[in-house]
């Protein structure tokens, strides 16, 4: 355990931006669960409103710094690959 009070201060900051992080990760990886599940039935309205859902939260990820700037859109390319699979 710190004793500075500085350092006390820090590991509580610490503590709330990793239950931040861990909210707004959690939150993506949901999203981006339902539009897999929605293409693995086939619904293509579905998973249609469902990607633009799971791609607001990965670029809410990217401007909170929780994922880095490529691998959003990376997840965004590979999710736009599957719904234009079941489209054609």
């Amino acid at each position: 355990m710190p004793n500075i009070k500085s350092a006390i201060k820090r590991v509580s900051v610490i503590e709330k931006k990793t239950l931040r992080n861990n909210m707004i990760k959690s939150g993506y990886r949901t999203a981006i669960k339902k539009f897999e599940e929605a293409v693995a039935d086939k619904n293509v309205e579905e998973a249609t409103n469902l990607y633009t859902q799971a791609t607001k939260k990965i670029d809410q990820a990217c401007t909170k710094g929780v994922i880095v700037k490529n691998n959003a859109a990376r997840k965004k390319s590979r999710l736009a690959k599957k719904l234009n699979a079941i489209k054609a």
